[in-house]
């Protein structure tokens, strides 16, 4: 069976003190579902947990990822995360300390 796209939603999280990129992460993710609402269950005969979920996840330092913590953001479906070079991180004036910000694409799909 394929796989089929359904939604797409991206978005982006911030950690301001710390370089915690699984918690830039988290909230990317979050602020990504933060207002769906899926209402094509009924009509496509699926469930939640039939979703096929995919987290791209992109920061400076992929390593410092806690993909299993960053899959705990959704609370429904089979969640795959790949983290990836991208993002941004802000050093501060002395360069101790820099905001890390992280970007999110949350693909889900169905077996078809």
């Amino acid at each position: 069976m394929a796989l089929k796209r359904y939604v797409t939603e991206m978005g982006m999280g911030v950690d301001v003190h710390g370089r915690d990129y699984t918690n830039a992460a988290r909230r990317a993710v979050s602020d990504a579902i933060r207002h769906s609402s899926l209402h094509f269950f009924q009509a496509t005969n699926k469930s939640r947990e039939d979703m096929r979920i995919t987290l791209i996840i992109a920061v400076t330092e992929p390593s410092a990822v806690d993909s299993k913590a960053v899959a705990a953001e959704l609370p429904y479906g089979s969640v795959t995360v790949e983290v990836r070079q991208g993002g941004l991180e802000v050093p501060n004036e002395i360069g101790d300390d820099a905001i890390v910000i992280a970007n999110a694409a949350v693909l889900v799909c169905f077996e078809e």
